[in-house]
């Protein structure tokens, strides 16, 4: 048997990568296909179920009659258990308010509302579906969160025993003031009130270098919490201004809006010098980083301990940069056995060194 060439050419070489991540694409897009047509398939199983009355007509125990007989005659396919056709059930019942959706209070179509949840793996919405069966509006939250931020299962499962759905874009800020509509929007949703910190593992007497430090070592966590799109930029981002430094808590920038992100952490109450040290970096952000014509303009986070939401909003009236105020909280009810498990700044610092090279 003859030995297979190598071609060498780079012209050959592009063309088998290329193949190569278009078969990939067409794979993930049969799987995707495959799944949605599953889903419909038990969308209209347990429309059937709710329309046709069938309990009613043939008994209680019609379900788990109706579960042998789907396993009988069609042997090849899985998904017919007694208790898959409950939630079946309940997938139709779910969603089906959406289906005379009121525009005014749920802006999208019913078409898109329709590949929302058509769109996500079956082991999610069961999870949903066991949290919020009674809450439509926050079960499509979740679904839509699982696809914007590509959730995995336990991803999704450690989000559902939290308060994400009414801490989602709570910060208060003075986007729509210094925001064009379009993008002032999104900026808003990107936010929460409060931040979710329990992950850090503080337990004790903290300052504001060990929680961002602490923040920083469970960056995967962190970049979680704060959703889809940041991308962490640097610690103590140094920002030379003449002869003066200063030097920025935490720099993002955000994919989505196509900006950098200043997020400045206080382990205290808010008060108006924040807000003016915030809007400071902001428009030194916008003249030595942002680049025009690629950059939308900076907006700043401050993330504090305790706000008065009266003088948060009066701060916020005051500026004239894109700004939004937050509270954090840290784990209500804590790990055992965690002091000592904060790195020392060292530590950090050597590992941070290290993903930079």
């Amino acid at each position: 048997m003859s030995k297979p060439i190598t071609i060498l050419d780079k012209d050959y070489i592009q063309w088998v990568n290329e193949l190569s991540s278009r078969y990939r694409q067409s794979q993930i897009k049969a799987a995707v296909k495959v799944n949605q047509e599953m889903l419909r398939f038990y969308w209209s199983l347990g429309r059937d179920i709710v329309e046709m009355r069938i309990e009613e007509r043939w008994g209680e125990k019609v379900i788990k009659s109706l579960s042998m007989d789907l396993q009988r005659e069609i042997p090849d396919a899985a998904g017919f258990s007694r208790t898959n056709l409950y939630y079946m059930k309940k997938f139709y019942l779910l969603y089906l308010p959406f289906q005379n959706v009121i525009p005014q209070i749920v802006p999208q179509s019913v078409e898109q509302i329709d590949v929302d949840i058509f769109s996500i793996p079956w082991g999610h919405h069961r999870y949903i579906i066991d949290k919020f069966f009674e809450f439509p509006e926050k079960a499509l939250f979740f679904v839509r969160q699982t696809i914007q931020n590509g959730w995995s299962r336990d991803i999704l499962l450690s989000f559902l025993d939290t308060d994400l759905y009414e801490r989602s874009a709570k910060a208060l800020t003075n986007f729509k003031q210094t925001l064009p509509k379009e993008t002032s929007d999104l900026a808003q949703e990107i936010t929460k009130d409060p931040y979710n910190f329990a992950f850090t593992g503080i337990t004790g007497r903290y300052n504001e270098k060990v929680l961002k430090d602490a923040l920083l070592e469970n960056i995967s966590q962190f970049l979680i919490e704060l959703g889809t799109g940041f991308a962490y930029v640097g610690k103590e981002y140094r920002l030379q201004i003449d002869e003066k430094e200063k030097f920025i808590d935490l720099l993002f920038y955000n994919l989505k809006l196509s900006c950098y992100v200043v997020i400045e952490v206080k382990i205290g109450e808010f008060d108006f010098s924040d807000a003016g040290q915030l809007g400071g970096y902001v428009v030194a952000c916008n003249h030595l980083l942002r680049k025009e014509g690629r950059d939308n303009p900076t907006i700043g986070l401050l993330v504090c301990k305790q706000k008065n939401n009266l003088l948060a909003q009066y701060a916020l009236e005051s500026s004239s940069q894109p700004l939004g105020i937050s509270e954090y909280e840290l784990a209500k009810l804590y790990p055992e056995n965690v002091e000592g498990t904060i790195p020392t700044i060292e530590e950090i610092e050597t590992k941070l060194g290290e993903k930079t090279k």
